[in-house]
């Protein structure tokens, strides 16, 4: 059999046939198309008259071979088009305007999906910034147009990169658990742009709930602009508020135990935060042996971990509303006794959203973070490009200042995940 046949069955490029190959550092391939027929990468016109030929070959990136860069070459013709002028044309086995053949930039985006972006550049060999690229052709290809005509149950919260000097609002789908919409910044301006150019006539008013944080700008642009919706209060920022209250409270007892002439009593109360912070079901050996010393010895910093903990229990997700409802006002009552002032703070902080809170209770919508991603909604979850496990990533090309937002979709259509990219111009 010859190196070309066997080539052509191993690459199964659509409607081309492989004409000569060379190895080398890199695997060389030269190909052909099958039919005469040429079509403009643009529109929908075909044609048979060739204007002329270029005089250079046209070279994609495709799966690596053996180990080896492989990369096709055509010398391609080129057509009049009514609409775009002379122009070359396009091929079936690549995107127009693509270094890179359909297979590859595929498996590139689904690594996306999977892997930190490090992981994703070293081992397909390419920049980060082509991946960004290769995500917005995906997305421009891919995305249902009609994405945000049927939103009920919506949830808004903001991703943030460059040591959180930058953000992004993301905006999701609670019925199927995938990010819909986002746009740079965090301000009620940012939400503002999805209600009035993101979506359809009236589909403002087809939203009936949207959970957030507790920051005040995104309902401002709810109220603003659908004010039928009910404002949910994420609870998984409620029990955040707890436990930065927790980490405060570490900090303060840390700081006075410096001044004390055992410097082990610092070093204890230092080392003891990720003891007091994660799930207990999740701590190591070594943890649950600092928490149980911190428990012997009593004081604010235990009665603060006790009152994170039994926080964190009333948003377990295994009791009805009316008793969440009564054990948040018990709640409230013993931080605003406890002589705590960061959960005295954090007591009122709760009986002023306590509305929104038993909203999203009520209608079991939540903002809920995972390690690695952020994960929304009650059917699902989505990822935030941090790392591994994630549906679905937001690409950002960092590096830049200057953002072109492509559009964000989170299913996997055809066998391959299609995902939002926010790419630098």
């Amino acid at each position: 059999m010859r190196a070309t046949t066997l080539l052509n069955r191993v690459l199964c490029l659509p409607k081309t046939t492989i004409r000569d190959i060379e190895f080398g550092d890199e695997v060389t391939v030269w190909v052909r198309p099958q039919q005469r027929v040429m079509s403009c990468p643009h529109c929908d016109f075909r044609t048979r008259h060739r204007y002329d030929t270029r005089v250079v070959d046209s070279a994609w990136r495709h799966l690596d071979l053996g180990g080896r860069v492989c990369v096709l070459k055509l010398r391609r013709r080129r057509l009049r088009c009514p609409e775009h002028g002379v122009l070359a044309e396009s091929v079936p086995f690549a995107r127009p305007g693509s270094g890179f053949t359909r297979d590859f930039e595929e498996l590139v985006v689904w690594l996306a999906t999977k892997c930190d972006k490090k992981t994703v550049s070293v081992f397909a060999r390419v920049a980060w910034r082509t991946v960004g690229a290769m995500c917005s052709r995906i997305v421009a290809e891919r995305l249902d147009n009609d994405h945000l005509s049927n939103l009920v149950d919506i949830g808004v919260d903001e991703i943030s990169w460059r040591k959180h000097h930058k953000y992004l609002t993301l905006v999701s789908d609670h019925d199927t658990g995938k990010i819909v919409w986002g746009a740079p910044g965090k301000k009620a301006a940012t939400l503002d742009r999805f209600f009035t150019d993101a979506l359809p006539e009236g589909g403002p008013h087809k939203i009936e709930a949207v959970s957030m944080d507790l920051g005040p700008a995104f309902a401002k642009s709810v109220r603003a602009h659908a004010p039928q919706a009910v404002i949910c209060f994420d609870p998984f920022h409620i029990v955040k508020l707890a436990t930065d209250a927790l980490d405060d409270v570490r900090r303060q007892v840390w700081q006075s135990a410096r001044t004390l002439s055992d410097k082990q009593i610092a070093k204890t109360y230092k080392g003891a935060r990720w003891a007091l912070l994660k799930n207990p079901e999740k701590l190591t050996d070594t943890q649950k042996a600092t928490l149980a010393r911190l428990k012997r010895e009593g004081g604010a910093l235990v009665r603060a971990y006790e009152l994170k903990e039994s926080l964190r229990a009333v948003f377990a997700g295994d009791l009805d509303t009316d008793t969440v409802t009564d054990m948040l006002d018990k709640w409230c009552s013993w931080a605003q006794r406890c002589r705590i002032p960061q959960f005295v703070k954090v007591g009122k902080t709760i009986k002023k959203h306590l509305d929104g809170i038993k909203a999203a209770v009520d209608r079991g919508l939540a903002n809920v973070w995972a390690p690695h991603c952020t994960s929304w909604g009650r059917s699902g979850s989505f990822g935030v490009g941090r790392g591994r496990g994630c549906a679905v990533v937001v690409i950002v090309a960092q590096g830049t200042d200057s953002f072109s937002w492509a559009g964000l979709v989170g299913v996997e259509q055809q066998g391959a995940p299609a995902v939002g990219a926010a790419t630098g111009e």
